[in-house]
């Protein structure tokens, strides 16, 4: 087996952060959509809108633990480092490993979060589709 040297977790700190910084990205922008949600559903209780609601607390609970683990990588990075660095090399590899894992991790529930919100995104098509179908038979 190769050694670990400081160099080897240093690469993933650029794609972590970039990482945390789209999830939270995608937090805010789901706390807004929340606020526009709860203003929607308290003027019309449609079923419409009820989907939408749970599909988004899906959608944050992901988001959340997509963040959750990309910081444990991130910071099963700097450890990796710091064992590196006071000598305990076969440990330092463990940890990395495990890092590794916790990143595999938060970018499956990105994938996962990806296809709710692609069938968020239906549940408002086929809505439109409809109300332009019920349009058109008026005619």
């Amino acid at each position: 087996m190769q050694e670990l040297t400081l160099i080897t977790p240093t690469f993933l700190f650029s794609a972590i952060s970039l990482l945390l910084l789209a999830y939270t990205n995608r937090f805010l922008s789901y706390a807004q959509l929340v606020r526009t949600l709860k203003d929607k559903y308290m003027e019309d209780k449609s079923a419409l809108t009820m989907a939408q609601i749970i599909n988004l607390r899906k959608r944050l609970y992901l988001t959340r633990n997509m963040q959750l683990f990309g910081v444990a990588s991130l910071l099963l990075c700097v450890v990796t480092m710091f064992l590196i660095y006071v000598g305990f090399q076969l440990l330092s590899v463990y940890v990395f490993g495990a890092a590794l894992l916790l990143l595999i991790i938060s970018l499956s529930l990105t994938v996962i979060e990806i296809r709710i919100s692609a069938n968020s995104l239906e549940i408002y098509l086929s809505d439109m589709e409809k109300v332009g179908k019920e349009k058109s038979m008026k005619k």
